[in-house]
């Protein structure tokens, strides 16, 4: 969502030539993230976001864009891919893959309360249950194949308690297979600023560039890691049972996944722990970028393993 790349006034009006959404308005630059770049574009018909993709390659991208089509198709408020006037969503622009999203309103929330965590269980319940339909398949990828690979580029810039703990933790997760949980599409990355609030309702649901194929307990352990800590680290307990109650009721968890609930919720620590490193200590040029603090979800991770066994329970009843 960084400006990694910069586009003019008169690249767009070119590029918007492919669309039947009128004319540019104007363009604005959206400095937060560190993924994509990202413009607001508003035209005669109506404001919409622009996405140039950094990293992501062409041939990658129709798992992402017909995810979010089919997801929206279902009910589920996230931004609908515009096609273009051949019938596609992807196009070019400054030589990187580019596509057009419809803009949602509302606000993300700095503080959210157990009533908003209880709505964004039911928003990602929701997601898995109209992604269980989507044909579309993509390995996760920053799962732990990711880690290890990193690892590597990412020791030489910490410190020995650190190592200590990044070494242990992909350790411990290698140590853990579940094939035997439930699967399926996956935001991976439902924290409060991907989730647009507007009258104290959730309006929209973004970012759905980290969507992959993979266990869905791992979805709910990120998101619990982002709307449930604590400024300490620590989760906490309201929030944290407003969330999976209200997911749970939609879609009960299973004997397996209550199991290895301990265990996701530290892999969803490492994840953003690890990837945060590499963005901070690996970063790419941008005109806006803006590399999130590394620590917070070291302390999240910390906190998980030292709780250990107590770390609270999924509700509800097994299946």
């Amino acid at each position: 969502m960084s400006v990694f790349t910069t586009v003019t006034q008169e690249q767009l009006d070119g590029w918007l030539k492919h669309y039947s959404i009128g004319n540019r308005v104007s363009l604005e630059g959206i400095p937060a993230g560190i993924e994509n770049t990202n413009y607001f574009v508003t035209t005669t018909q109506g404001r919409y976001v622009l996405t140039l993709f950094e990293k992501l390659k062409a041939h990658e991208l129709p798992f992402y864009l017909n995810l979010q089509d089919h997801l929206a198709a279902k009910g589920v408020p996230c931004p609908r891919p515009v096609p273009d006037q051949s019938g596609g969503f992807l196009g070019e622009l400054n030589g990187k893959p580019a596509a057009l999203v419809a803009f949602l309103p509302g606000r993300d929330l700095a503080a959210p309360s157990p009533g908003h965590c209880g709505q964004a269980g039911t928003l990602l319940a929701g997601i898995h249950a109209a992604g269980d339909s989507y044909a579309g398949r993509m390995d996760n990828p920053r799962g732990p194949k990711w880690w290890a690979a990193v690892m590597p580029e990412i020791m030489p810039f910490l410190g020995k308690d650190d190592t200590a703990l990044l070494r242990s933790e992909v350790g411990f997760q290698a140590g853990h297979q579940f094939a035997q949980l439930p699967r399926g599409a996956i935001h991976a990355d439902l924290f409060r600023d991907n989730v647009l609030f507007e009258n104290g309702s959730i309006s929209g649901v973004i970012d759905f560039y980290f969507a992959c194929t993979d266990v869905l307990l791992y979805d709910v352990a990120i998101a619990v890691n982002d709307w449930c800590i604590d400024e300490g680290g620590m989760l906490n307990d309201a929030r944290t049972a407003a969330l999976l109650e209200a997911y749970g009721k939609l879609r009960p968890f299973t004997a397996a996944e209550r199991g290895a609930w301990p265990v996701m919720l530290r892999a969803g620590a490492l994840r953003f722990w690890v990837s945060r490193l590499f963005d901070f200590y690996l970063p790419r040029p941008g005109e806006i970028t803006h590399a999130k603090d590394p620590g917070h979800f070291r302390r999240i991770l910390a906190s998980h393993v030292a709780r250990g066994g107590g770390l609270p329970q999924l509700p509800g009843r097994t299946r």
